[in-house]
């Protein structure tokens, strides 16, 4: 698999880049005299494993926002339309197969909470390795809602989801790859974020239709470069609850970019230098999150029995 290939053969340099800039941001003060910034994370932590023997490629991961410590998950492509619910320690919570979808390469998940208070799973249909699909799209489901006997469940015997809704996209230019995609917490539009491997990520928003036959364009609003090489190969990320942090990552590391105090346009934020964040190991990380409460970050791994990894803010 293409992505494989490109994680063997960027992981190490990705990591040297990142210890290298971890290094040069932890002193107090700068050979000028400056502070620099500090990480207002602490050391990562891994909370569990995932049980689930279904789960085999976890490309991403979104936190209920109506339903206490679960995690929701999806493999890679060639698997079925499923969603899988795991707790914070990797506990299997149940199997669901997405009526009305499928998963020819789903690469991102992400919750929403709407005025009304319901919660709803967004999913990335957006992975396109080959640049081949003129057409993609985002699904909308209502989150199931977890019962103790759903544990039981798993790909073979899942249970089914309400129908799913598709908003249809296509890019305004170019075909493009992406693994990224992140719901905003209040508007409710959608980013998708590239996967480059020769610059920097391309960002794109739009305001879905749901339910609609037609392909919106997405617009361009700007691009994102991390400190690694190469600076554009972004595999997750997430927008905090309260719409003043977003974190994105790649194989290997995170980085967060932070809304300035004193902008009253989100999009301010892609103007800002992402600051490295301290995952920990992970074999191919490709999922991460915002807890629902905004106070830690997890962050997962491709691969069978893959770890739950949690940062907390200080």
């Amino acid at each position: 698999m293409l992505n494989k290939t490109i994680a063997k053969i960027f992981t190490f340099v990705i990591s040297l880049v990142f210890a290298a800039s971890i290094f040069s941001s932890c002193a107090d003060v700068s050979s000028s005299g400056k502070s620099t910034p500090q990480s207002r994370y602490d050391s990562p932590k891994v909370t569990g494993t995932i049980k689930s023997t279904d789960i085999t490629e976890s490309s991403g991961l979104a936190p209920s926002k109506c339903q206490q410590n679960v995690l929701w998950t999806h493999n890679d492509s060639d698997d079925g339309p499923y969603i899988f619910a795991v707790n914070a320690s990797g506990e299997n919570l149940g199997t669901w197969k997405v009526k009305n979808a499928e998963n020819e390469d789903w690469e991102d998940i992400a919750s929403f909470k709407d005025a009304a208070g319901q919660c709803y799973i967004y999913i990335g249909e957006i992975g396109d390795n080959k640049l081949k699909r003129g057409k993609q799209a985002v699904y909308r489901i209502k989150e199931p809602n977890i019962r103790t006997a759903d544990a039981a469940s798993n790909s073979k015997k899942p249970i089914e989801t309400e129908p799913a809704e598709a908003a249809r996209f296509q890019y305004p230019d170019q075909l493009e790859n992406a693994e990224t995609m992140m719901v905003h917490p209040v508007t409710g539009d959608v980013y998708v974020l590239t996967k480059r491997v020769s610059g920097p990520s391309r960002v794109y928003r739009f305001r879905p239709v749901f339910g609609s036959s037609e392909s919106l364009t997405l617009e361009k609003i700007a691009e994102i470069s991390v400190p690694a090489v190469p600076n554009g190969v972004l595999t997750g990320g997430d927008i905090s609850p309260d719409a003043k942090h977003i974190i994105v990552c790649d194989y290997s590391q995170g980085y967060e970019l932070t809304l300035p105090e004193a902008s009253a346009n989100f999009d301010d934020i892609w103007k800002q230098t992402p600051m490295p964040v301290d995952l920990g190991k992970r074999k191919q990380g490709e999922s991460i999150c915002y807890s629902a409460d905004g106070n830690a970050i997890f962050a997962g791994s491709e691969g069978r029995n893959s770890p739950i990894i949690e940062v907390k803010t200080k």
